[in-house]
């Protein structure tokens, strides 16, 4: 029986990747901040008895290093190391960069980078000795290239890509692989009003929201894709066997990626500029 770990199991890309895993055949650790509640959620989805050895809930809160260690312990003593850790909790945050608050940067690192970085630590020794595994970090088109008015989720997803393209040479000789996967738009609660908006709308920057808020909203409501497209490509990439792969999923992660490849950096700055309606150079300069 292979075992996977899936953070944030309980909403959203998790809980759609936690039921098709599950159905699957995969032993499915559920890392979630309420267990009791995750669980009784993704039994509903899985139609998972109380008792079934193949869904177990483990308590973890990637802000707390404290519960990081805790559940990385149980973790190992109730199912051993485990085969794949995917790195699917996440929060994100709109505003500007200069309007959202530090204490919005710190959260958000510490969930999106300092968080799977401290629980694959954990759980690597474990995995070294077994000589095979997969660590999974699910990024965003945001890390492909800063998106404006997101600046705080692109540079914490950036920086999640960089740290899995590190650990990926780092542990390749002990027969372990890194997968980075690149999501597009999904139906889930990180586009809805649970993702806190720092920005000001009636403050210098309104007119940048305006466009950025307009051609996002008619996007997502237009090819937002289900959830569920997002854990078939999942349970396809955790089958990698190459030291690192790196997977897109969803049409507009797929086309900013070669977009940015392929174009020169100002090129692909005005693209953005005029796909979301952003004031052009100087438009906004007090005169």
């Amino acid at each position: 029986m292979r075992t996977i770990v899936i953070t944030g199991a309980s909403r959203g890309l998790g809980l759609a990747s936690t039921t098709y895993l599950y159905h699957q055949g995969w032993r499915v650790v559920a890392a979630m901040r309420s267990v009791e509640s995750g669980l009784e959620k993704i039994r509903k989805a899985t139609g998972a008895k109380a008792d079934d050895p193949r869904l177990v809930g483990v308590k973890l809160d990637l802000t707390d290093p404290s519960s990081i260690v805790s559940a990385a312990a149980e973790i190992e003593n109730r199912v051993g190391a485990p085969d794949v850790i995917v790195h699917n909790a996440g929060l994100a945050a709109a505003g500007s960069a200069e309007e959202t608050p530090m204490d919005v940067w710190q959260q958000l690192f510490a969930t999106n980078l300092f968080g799977p970085v401290a629980l694959t630590k954990a759980l690597l020794p474990g995995m070294r000795a077994k000589g095979r595994g997969r660590i999974v970090a699910i990024s965003s088109q945001g890390g492909i290239r800063g998106m404006p008015g997101i600046s705080t989720y692109s540079a914490s997803k950036g920086a999640l890509e960089r740290w899995a393209e590190s650990l990926a040479q780092e542990i390749a000789p002990f027969g372990l692989g890194v997968t980075i996967m690149v999501t597009g738009t999904f139906n889930t609660e990180i586009l809805t009003e649970q993702t806190p908006d720092y920005g000001d709308h009636h403050g210098p920057y309104a007119k940048v929201y305006d466009g950025i808020h307009t051609t996002g909203r008619a996007f997502v409501d237009k090819a937002a894709a289900p959830p569920a497209k997002f854990a078939r490509a999942l349970a396809a990439a955790i089958e990698d066997d190459a030291p690192i792969r790196r997977r897109t999923v969803g049409p507009d992660a797929v086309g900013l990626y070669y977009m940015a490849r392929l174009l020169p950096g100002n090129l692909v700055h005005k693209i953005i500029q005029m796909a979301m309606k952003i004031p052009g150079k100087d438009a906004l300069r007090v005169r």
